[in-house]
């Protein structure tokens, strides 16, 4: 099926728009622009914060679709470019990171409406940002893997949280806040000591945001003791407090295009 997103050039009717993960000076200056332009504003109001969706016009429509479903949010859609008008798709964080937007972009395909996609702040990144860490340490730890705890939605046996944790490397753990003391016994049996540090970001960037540091054999007690079972990421970050591994980009020994 030909996809009618946009290309260089043209315009679309939709655009997906990342919202970052609560702060609302965390969107891109494209998402703003796009929702201040919006005739139709979409958020799920559980997720995105309304200060977000405060920079849509005085009389765009403005709709929380957390009790919609796929159906009657396309209807919306669809009803709006059929007026010529634009429409934002607003998403918490960043749309392609666990934000179901593959499925309404099918039905956008088959109706022939272009559509953008606009990249956002994802949590794992405001909460290491918030934290002071890096997923990155030279030549200790060059991956990182995204991932999720298995819920009501199904993770592939290939993509099994022990199998993961047998690389070794950083971790960004989305949608397992309800699992903690599960999510603690897998990465520790595929191989993480549990001295390995943690970071965990609640609600980032809301006004009750809470962002601490532990360690892997204390997540779960701490998560409980902190009442958190639901908008939290995970960061597994191996090798976060030890000492030694410096890039070596700026080292006086190291030549490069750019300095010899």
């Amino acid at each position: 099926m030909e996809k009618k997103h946009i290309q260089k050039g043209r315009s679309s009717s939709v655009a997906f728009v990342g919202a970052g993960p609560g702060d609302p000076e965390l969107i891109t200056v494209k998402g703003k622009r796009w929702i201040e332009r919006a005739d139709l504003v979409l958020y799920a109001g559980s997720l995105v914060p309304e200060q977000v969706v405060g920079y849509a016009r005085k009389d765009a429509r403005v709709v929380d679709s957390s009790s919609l479903t796929l159906e009657q949010t396309h209807a919306l859609i669809v009803d709006t470019v059929n007026f010529d008008g634009l429409v934002a798709r607003v998403h918490t964080g960043d749309p392609s990171l666990y934000g179901a937007i593959r499925e309404q972009m099918i039905l956008l395909d088959r109706e022939g409406i272009s559509y953008e996609v606009i990249p956002g702040v994802t949590a794992a990144f405001a909460a290491a940002a918030r934290a002071g860490v890096s997923f990155t340490i030279p030549e200790r730890c060059q991956s990182l893997i995204f991932t999720r705890m298995e819920g009501r939605t199904k993770v592939p046996d290939k993509e099994s949280l022990e199998l993961l944790a047998s690389h070794q490397t950083s971790m960004a753990i989305y949608l397992s806040a309800a699992e903690a003391r599960g999510l603690q016994d897998k990465l520790i049996s595929g191989g993480y000591s549990p001295d390995t540090p943690i970071v965990v970001g609640y609600r980032v960037g809301w006004p009750d945001e809470m962002v601490f540091s532990t360690r892997l054999g204390y997540l779960a007690g701490r998560v409980k003791e902190e009442g958190i079972t639901r908008q939290a990421v995970f960061l597994v970050l191996p090798g976060q407090d030890e000492e030694g591994w410096v890039s070596r980009l700026y080292s006086k020994e190291f030549s490069h295009g750019f300095r010899k």
